[in-house]
Protein backbone atom coordinates (compact mmCIF):
# COMPACT_ATOMS: atom_id res chain seq x y z
CA UNK A 1 0.00 0.00 0.00
CA UNK A 2 1.16 3.52 -0.73
CA UNK A 3 -1.88 5.34 0.61
CA UNK A 4 0.33 7.66 2.67
CA UNK A 5 1.72 9.30 -0.46
CA UNK A 6 -0.23 12.08 -2.18
CA UNK A 7 -0.85 12.18 -5.90
CA UNK A 8 0.94 15.54 -6.09
CA UNK A 9 3.19 17.75 -3.99
CA UNK A 10 4.24 21.38 -4.22
CA UNK A 11 7.45 20.61 -2.34
CA UNK A 12 10.84 19.94 -3.87
CA UNK A 13 12.13 16.40 -3.36
CA UNK A 14 14.30 17.14 -0.28
CA UNK A 15 11.48 18.89 1.56
CA UNK A 16 8.91 16.33 0.39
CA UNK A 17 10.94 13.41 1.74
CA UNK A 18 11.20 15.05 5.16
CA UNK A 19 7.55 16.06 5.15
CA UNK A 20 6.01 12.75 4.11
CA UNK A 21 7.87 10.48 6.54
CA UNK A 22 11.04 9.83 8.50
CA UNK A 23 14.17 9.93 6.34
CA UNK A 24 16.55 7.12 7.26
CA UNK A 25 18.84 7.15 4.22
CA UNK A 26 19.88 9.66 1.58
CA UNK A 27 21.78 9.35 -1.69
CA UNK A 28 22.53 12.89 -2.75
CA UNK A 29 25.48 12.64 -5.15
CA UNK A 30 24.46 10.36 -8.01
CA UNK A 31 26.07 10.19 -11.45
CA UNK A 32 22.59 9.89 -12.94
CA UNK A 33 21.52 13.41 -11.98
CA UNK A 34 18.89 12.03 -9.63
CA UNK A 35 18.58 12.30 -5.87
CA UNK A 36 17.20 9.51 -3.69
CA UNK A 37 15.90 9.00 -0.15
CA UNK A 38 14.89 6.13 2.08
CA UNK A 39 11.73 7.12 3.95
CA UNK A 40 9.75 5.30 6.62
CA UNK A 41 6.02 5.93 6.56
CA UNK A 42 3.35 4.10 8.55
CA UNK A 43 5.75 1.36 9.59
CA UNK A 44 6.86 0.69 6.00
CA UNK A 45 10.04 1.69 4.24
CA UNK A 46 10.12 3.30 0.81
CA UNK A 47 12.70 4.47 -1.70
CA UNK A 48 12.06 7.88 -3.29
CA UNK A 49 13.80 9.02 -6.46
CA UNK A 50 13.53 12.13 -8.62
CA UNK A 51 15.57 14.07 -11.17
CA UNK A 52 17.40 17.09 -9.78
CA UNK A 53 19.24 17.86 -13.02
CA UNK A 54 17.62 18.34 -16.44
CA UNK A 55 19.67 15.53 -17.98
CA UNK A 56 18.00 13.00 -15.65
CA UNK A 57 14.41 13.81 -16.59
CA UNK A 58 14.38 11.41 -19.55
CA UNK A 59 15.56 8.53 -17.35
CA UNK A 60 12.82 9.17 -14.79
CA UNK A 61 10.23 9.23 -17.55
CA UNK A 62 11.80 6.07 -18.95
CA UNK A 63 11.42 4.36 -15.59
CA UNK A 64 7.69 5.08 -15.61
CA UNK A 65 7.37 3.68 -19.13
CA UNK A 66 9.43 0.59 -18.27
CA UNK A 67 7.52 -0.32 -15.12
CA UNK A 68 4.21 0.20 -16.87
CA UNK A 69 5.07 -2.71 -19.15
CA UNK A 70 7.47 -4.97 -17.23
CA UNK A 71 6.81 -7.02 -14.11
CA UNK A 72 9.01 -9.68 -12.52
CA UNK A 73 9.58 -10.90 -8.97
CA UNK A 74 13.27 -9.93 -9.15
CA UNK A 75 12.63 -6.38 -10.42
CA UNK A 76 11.89 -3.86 -7.67
CA UNK A 77 8.46 -2.52 -8.70
CA UNK A 78 7.44 1.11 -9.08
CA UNK A 79 4.52 1.54 -6.67
CA UNK A 80 3.54 5.17 -7.10
CA UNK A 81 4.38 8.30 -9.07
CA UNK A 82 3.94 11.58 -7.19
CA UNK A 83 3.72 14.70 -9.32
CA UNK A 84 6.21 17.32 -8.17
CA UNK A 85 7.12 20.90 -9.07
CA UNK A 86 10.25 19.74 -10.90
CA UNK A 87 8.91 16.46 -12.26
CA UNK A 88 7.75 13.06 -11.02
CA UNK A 89 8.86 11.53 -7.72
CA UNK A 90 9.14 7.75 -8.06
CA UNK A 91 8.15 5.63 -5.07
CA UNK A 92 9.54 2.09 -4.77
CA UNK A 93 9.39 -0.36 -1.86
CA UNK A 94 12.63 -0.43 0.11
CA UNK A 95 14.26 -3.86 -0.16
CA UNK A 96 16.84 -5.43 2.11
CA UNK A 97 20.16 -5.91 0.42
CA UNK A 98 23.28 -4.16 -0.81
CA UNK A 99 24.09 -2.70 -4.22
CA UNK A 100 26.95 -4.68 -5.74
CA UNK A 101 28.61 -1.53 -7.03
CA UNK A 102 28.01 1.38 -4.71
CA UNK A 103 29.80 4.61 -3.78
CA UNK A 104 33.44 4.35 -2.88
CA UNK A 105 36.81 4.69 -4.56
CA UNK A 106 36.72 6.68 -7.79
CA UNK A 107 38.35 3.87 -9.77
CA UNK A 108 35.83 1.14 -10.53
CA UNK A 109 38.22 -1.81 -10.39
CA UNK A 110 39.73 -0.60 -7.10
CA UNK A 111 36.22 -0.41 -5.69
CA UNK A 112 35.38 -3.95 -6.79
CA UNK A 113 38.65 -5.43 -5.51
CA UNK A 114 38.35 -3.94 -2.03
CA UNK A 115 37.72 -7.10 0.06
CA UNK A 116 35.23 -5.16 2.20
CA UNK A 117 33.13 -4.15 -0.81
CA UNK A 118 29.78 -5.74 -1.54
CA UNK A 119 31.09 -6.83 -4.94
CA UNK A 120 34.07 -8.70 -3.48
CA UNK A 121 31.96 -10.29 -0.76
CA UNK A 122 29.48 -11.46 -3.37
CA UNK A 123 32.25 -13.03 -5.46
CA UNK A 124 33.40 -15.00 -2.39
CA UNK A 125 30.07 -16.84 -2.30
CA UNK A 126 29.87 -20.39 -3.57
CA UNK A 127 29.54 -20.90 -7.31
CA UNK A 128 26.12 -22.47 -6.74
CA UNK A 129 24.85 -19.38 -4.94
CA UNK A 130 26.22 -17.02 -7.58
CA UNK A 131 24.66 -19.13 -10.34
CA UNK A 132 21.30 -18.92 -8.56
CA UNK A 133 21.60 -15.14 -8.43
CA UNK A 134 22.53 -15.01 -12.12
CA UNK A 135 19.50 -17.16 -12.89
CA UNK A 136 17.28 -14.49 -11.32
CA UNK A 137 18.91 -11.81 -13.50
CA UNK A 138 18.44 -13.88 -16.65
CA UNK A 139 14.86 -14.84 -15.82
CA UNK A 140 13.97 -11.19 -15.24
CA UNK A 141 15.33 -10.36 -18.68
CA UNK A 142 13.09 -12.94 -20.27
CA UNK A 143 10.23 -10.80 -18.95
CA UNK A 144 12.00 -7.67 -20.19
CA UNK A 145 12.30 -8.97 -23.75
CA UNK A 146 8.81 -10.50 -23.70
CA UNK A 147 7.57 -6.95 -23.06
CA UNK A 148 9.52 -5.67 -26.07
CA UNK A 149 12.34 -3.93 -24.21
CA UNK A 150 16.12 -4.17 -24.54
CA UNK A 151 18.72 -3.56 -21.84
CA UNK A 152 20.50 -0.21 -21.64
CA UNK A 153 22.95 0.59 -18.81
CA UNK A 154 22.87 -2.83 -17.17
CA UNK A 155 25.82 -3.23 -14.80
CA UNK A 156 26.54 -4.35 -11.25
CA UNK A 157 25.18 -1.05 -9.93
CA UNK A 158 21.78 -2.35 -11.10
CA UNK A 159 22.05 -5.36 -8.80
CA UNK A 160 21.03 -5.49 -5.13
CA UNK A 161 21.84 -8.68 -3.25
CA UNK A 162 20.30 -9.74 0.06
CA UNK A 163 22.97 -11.96 1.62
CA UNK A 164 20.63 -13.22 4.34
CA UNK A 165 17.75 -14.21 2.09
CA UNK A 166 20.02 -15.12 -0.86
CA UNK A 167 17.85 -12.94 -3.06
CA UNK A 168 18.93 -10.92 -6.09
CA UNK A 169 17.04 -7.74 -6.99
CA UNK A 170 17.30 -5.54 -10.07
CA UNK A 171 16.91 -1.77 -9.82
CA UNK A 172 17.53 1.43 -11.78
CA UNK A 173 16.50 0.00 -15.14
CA UNK A 174 15.40 3.49 -16.13
CA UNK A 175 17.22 3.57 -19.47
CA UNK A 176 15.79 0.30 -20.79
CA UNK A 177 13.98 1.04 -24.03
CA UNK A 178 11.55 -0.55 -26.47
CA UNK A 179 13.59 -2.29 -29.09
CA UNK A 180 15.09 -2.83 -31.47
CA UNK A 181 16.16 0.76 -32.05
CA UNK A 182 18.88 2.62 -33.93
CA UNK A 183 21.54 4.35 -31.84
CA UNK A 184 21.37 8.05 -32.69
CA UNK A 185 24.20 9.14 -30.39
CA UNK A 186 27.91 8.36 -30.21
CA UNK A 187 27.30 5.87 -27.41
CA UNK A 188 24.70 4.61 -24.97
CA UNK A 189 24.93 5.29 -21.24
CA UNK A 190 26.56 2.57 -19.21
CA UNK A 191 29.71 0.98 -17.87
CA UNK A 192 32.12 0.01 -20.65
CA UNK A 193 32.90 -3.19 -18.76
CA UNK A 194 29.43 -4.51 -19.53
CA UNK A 195 28.66 -2.97 -22.93
CA UNK A 196 28.58 -4.49 -26.41
CA UNK A 197 30.67 -2.94 -29.21
CA UNK A 198 27.58 -1.67 -31.05
CA UNK A 199 26.65 0.44 -28.03
CA UNK A 200 29.50 2.75 -29.09
CA UNK A 201 28.53 2.96 -32.79
CA UNK A 202 26.23 5.70 -34.01
CA UNK A 203 23.71 4.16 -36.40
CA UNK A 204 24.05 0.65 -34.93
CA UNK A 205 21.04 -1.56 -34.26
CA UNK A 206 20.43 -2.19 -30.56
CA UNK A 207 18.37 -5.32 -30.12
CA UNK A 208 18.19 -8.58 -28.18
CA UNK A 209 21.65 -9.58 -29.36
CA UNK A 210 22.93 -6.53 -27.50
CA UNK A 211 21.08 -7.60 -24.36
CA UNK A 212 22.57 -11.09 -24.76
CA UNK A 213 26.06 -9.55 -24.70
CA UNK A 214 25.26 -7.44 -21.63
CA UNK A 215 23.85 -10.43 -19.73
CA UNK A 216 26.81 -12.64 -20.56
CA UNK A 217 29.25 -9.93 -19.48
CA UNK A 218 27.34 -9.62 -16.20
CA UNK A 219 27.73 -13.37 -15.62
CA UNK A 220 31.43 -13.26 -16.48
CA UNK A 221 32.06 -10.42 -14.03
CA UNK A 222 30.10 -12.05 -11.21
CA UNK A 223 31.79 -15.42 -11.68
CA UNK A 224 35.32 -14.04 -11.95
CA UNK A 225 37.42 -14.95 -8.94
CA UNK A 226 39.50 -11.79 -8.83
CA UNK A 227 37.81 -9.30 -11.17
CA UNK A 228 40.53 -9.69 -13.78
CA UNK A 229 38.55 -11.60 -16.44
CA UNK A 230 41.00 -14.51 -16.28
CA UNK A 231 39.72 -16.59 -13.36
CA UNK A 232 36.25 -17.68 -14.42
CA UNK A 233 34.74 -19.96 -11.78
CA UNK A 234 32.14 -21.56 -14.04
CA UNK A 235 32.47 -24.74 -16.04
CA UNK A 236 34.02 -24.92 -19.52
CA UNK A 237 30.49 -25.41 -20.89
CA UNK A 238 29.32 -22.15 -19.32
CA UNK A 239 32.44 -20.39 -20.54
CA UNK A 240 31.68 -21.54 -24.09
CA UNK A 241 28.13 -20.15 -23.89
CA UNK A 242 29.42 -16.84 -22.57
CA UNK A 243 32.10 -16.70 -25.26
CA UNK A 244 29.53 -17.01 -28.05
CA UNK A 245 27.20 -14.54 -26.33
CA UNK A 246 29.96 -11.91 -26.17
CA UNK A 247 31.22 -12.27 -29.73
CA UNK A 248 32.10 -8.84 -31.14
CA UNK A 249 29.93 -9.55 -34.18
CA UNK A 250 26.26 -9.46 -33.13
CA UNK A 251 25.34 -11.92 -35.89
CA UNK A 252 27.53 -14.57 -34.26
CA UNK A 253 25.81 -14.31 -30.87
CA UNK A 254 22.61 -15.98 -29.76
CA UNK A 255 19.79 -14.27 -31.66
CA UNK A 256 17.49 -13.81 -28.65
CA UNK A 257 17.68 -13.66 -24.89
CA UNK A 258 15.49 -16.77 -24.71
CA UNK A 259 17.95 -18.71 -26.90
CA UNK A 260 20.89 -17.55 -24.78
CA UNK A 261 19.21 -18.37 -21.47
CA UNK A 262 18.21 -21.83 -22.74
CA UNK A 263 21.83 -22.53 -23.76
CA UNK A 264 23.11 -21.25 -20.40
CA UNK A 265 20.65 -23.43 -18.51
CA UNK A 266 21.63 -26.51 -20.51
CA UNK A 267 25.29 -25.84 -19.76
CA UNK A 268 24.52 -25.29 -16.08
CA UNK A 269 22.42 -28.46 -15.93
CA UNK A 270 19.31 -26.52 -14.89
CA UNK A 271 17.25 -26.78 -18.10
CA UNK A 272 13.65 -27.88 -17.52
Amino acid sequence: MTSGFPARTDLALDAFARDVGEVFASFLEQDSGCREYGVELGGERWFLKAAVEPRAVASVEGAIRFHTHVRHDAIIPLRRVVGGPSGPVLVYPWVDGEVLYGPGAPDGRTRRLDPRSTHARFRRLSVAEILAAIESIFDAHLAVTDAGFVAVDLYDGSLVYDFSARKMWLCDLDDYRPGPFTLEADRLPGSTRFMAPEEFQRGATIDQRTTVFDLARTALVLLDEADVDTRFRGTPALAAVARRATDENPRDRYATVAEFVAAWRRAAGTAA
